[in-house]
């Protein structure tokens, strides 16, 4: 068969169930496989693989994300040369810094035609190079089958990400034996997996973490991504839960404990809840699971934690222990047999350790210093809206966002029963994620329902997705929450640069939502203005068969509160109006080295 019929075969080896992509010159052999693969099952009965088109590629790579994140498979992305390539970067590295397993298939200028300035050619094998976790440029057609598989392999192992291939016209045209197996030989990397795959728990090291748990009187969990991507989730609650111990977790790591549960005390960090902050400024013993100490977490590293007299540290990746903060323990190897491990030393020896003090002043934090707005406000308050959401889809939804102040209140205000719920651009912090990571996770959890709550800024960014939405009768929900304006911007400039609201104004645009929601085929395209009505459409909002859009015009002066400034410890907290503190705080503004 020809190149493109091979990478196609190996997709369909994978277990790829949806493909995300664009098409163009340099890769129409690979578009025109996938159609001839999808005619011959179809005629064998066989189940086919949908392609699905978006408005453009940046689209492509973050339904693949999407997809990824919400399923925990390899996502699929398939662009052509040059601006389509491009067009990826973005995607990639969000992957990338979220640790989210993806391939994406470029197509390239034939190989004599490479590094001429060919019609849409790029230097894609450069370009990605610096983002992604491996680049493969395919030179060699008879290794075209081999790279493929091999791609799988590094994405979906060891700390997942993204995978480019650079595959040129020529090669996908190129006619050769289908082996339907093989791996390029990798044996630096596969060394590094076995070691990972093999680095068990010692009953030592056990014991020298339960010799620390002993000795505490208020451990805490801080678990991060790591856990859902390592599907770790069961294991950690089943450890926490056997010794009492009360769970944190990042942005990343929402999900990865049942938020519903009175030892989970939800998101820490720059926009964590106050009594999470509080939790780890007063614990002694800080367990870090899959978790890198970032700047969003530990701002100011030497205060964070400040009265953790010990430190544990378990993750997949070696270059994380020790980076920020040290560990005074720490393993490296595959979070979910780990502690499995502890849990199994723990009963084993009859580990038992009164925690319950340290639980109640845990649940006092979390009643003083609850999440909370002013309701008595006759604008509509965003953090109303999400709590009405989540009344009724209770934790069992799958929520994307995109990045800004809805991102944060979602976080906040949301509950996740278990993980792959929650899908949001972490570490890129990439505005336009929300719409596309929705359409590919209602693809990966066809039964699900997957709600988008977006900003009108960061919707602008991929809004002819909304298309794409309605072209494949998707039910997928779209809120945007309209605050004329880039809100998170906003509310720096009104906190430390004396209220100049320089090009974050939105409040002259003469962009209609809804219309434009029905010009794309929205059946259901709403404008919610009356805080009176938000039970009332929000309940017909949920119920819409089919696709539904809703545009809030939410109070365009809410603001994420509790807010750790950069630079700032968890004590330097601003809890606003709503929120009770239990320092005060004078606000600073931030110094010049010190990012948004």
């Amino acid at each position: 068969m020809n190149g493109a019929r091979m990478i196609m075969q190996v997709l369909a080896d994978e277990g790829v169930t949806t493909i995300f992509g664009y098409s163009g010159g340099a890769i129409l052999p690979t578009f025109d496989a996938v159609f001839l693969y999808n005619e011959d099952a179809k005629k064998a009965g066989a189940p086919q693989i949908p392609l699905i088109v978006p408005a453009n590629e940046q689209g492509a790579g973050f339904m693949a994300a999407g997809y990824a994140r919400a399923s925990g498979k390899v996502g699929v992305c398939v662009v052509t040369s040059g601006p389509g390539a491009t067009n990826t970067v973005t995607p990639v590295r969000d992957c990338m810094a979220d640790s989210i397993p993806i391939v994406v298939i470029c197509g390239q200028v034939p190989r004599a035609a490479i590094g001429t300035d060919a019609f849409q050619e790029a230097p894609i094998a450069s370009v990605m190079g610096a983002v992604a976790k491996h680049i493969f440029l395919v030179t060699d057609p008879a290794k075209l089958e081999s790279t493929v598989r091999t791609a799988f392999e590094i994405a979906r192992t060891g700390r997942p990400g993204p995978v480019v291939i650079d595959i040129p016209k020529d090669v996908q045209n190129w006619h050769g034996t289908f082996a339907g197996q093989g791996l390029l030989p990798i044996p630096g990397y596969r060394r590094r997996m076995q070691e990972l795959t093999q680095s068990t728990l010692e009953p030592a090291a056990a014991e020298r973490f339960f010799g620390m748990l002993g000795e505490a009187r208020r451990p805490l969990i801080y678990a991060g991504g790591g856990v859902i991507n390592g599907n770790a989730a069961e294991a950690l609650t089943s450890f926490a839960r056997a010794f009492g111990i009360p769970v944190v977790t990042t942005l990343m790591g929402i999900g990865a404990y049942d938020t519903t549960d009175p030892m989970a005390m939800r998101m820490l960090g720059m926009h964590g809840a106050a009594f999470a902050n509080y939790a780890v400024d007063d614990c002694d013993f800080l367990i870090a699971v899959g978790s890198r100490f970032d700047d969003r977490v530990a701002g100011v590293p030497d205060k964070f934690a400040r009265n953790a007299v010990r430190i544990a540290h378990l993750d997949v990746d070696r270059a994380e222990v020790g980076k920020v903060k040290r560990a005074q323990w720490s393993h490296i190897g595959l979070i979910r047999p780990a502690l499995e491990v502890l849990l199994a030393h723990g009963r084993t020896h009859g580990f038992q350790r009164d925690f319950a003090p340290w639980r109640a002043e845990l649940a006092e934090l979390k009643r003083v210093h609850a999440m909370n707005y002013d309701r008595d406000s006759p604008l509509i308050q965003p953090y109303y809206v999400i709590e009405e959401i989540n009344r009724r889809t209770r934790g069992e939804a799958i929520i994307s966002t995109g990045v800004g102040q809805h991102q944060m209140w979602s976080a906040q205000y949301f509950d996740f029963r278990s993980p792959r719920l929650w899908l949001t651009s972490g570490s890129m912090g990439t505005m336009g994620f929300g719409l596309p990571a929705a359409i590919g996770a209602q693809f990966a959890q066809p039964a699900r329902m997957v709600i988008d709550i977006d900003g009108d800024s960061s919707i602008r960014m991929n809004f002819g997705d909304l298309e794409t939405v309605t072209t494949y009768d998707l039910p997928v929900k779209v809120v945007v929450l309209n605050n004329f304006g880039d809100g998170m911007v906003k509310q720096w400039q009104k906190l430390f640069h004396k209220g100049r609201l320089s090009a974050s104004d939105r409040s002259l645009h003469k962009k209609d939502f809804v219309k434009a929601a029905q010009a794309d085929g929205f059946r259901y395209a709403v404008r919610l203005e009356k805080k009176a009505d938000v039970p009332r459409v929000i309940e017909e909002f949920l119920a819409h068969q089919g696709p539904a859009f809703l545009e809030v015009m939410i109070d365009p002066d809410a603001g994420v509160y509790p807010m750790v400034g950069p630079g700032q410890a968890y004590d330097e907290m601003i809890t606003g109006d709503f929120i009770p503190s239990r320092h005060k705080v004078a606000i600073k503004p931030p110094g010049p080295s010190e990012m948004f």
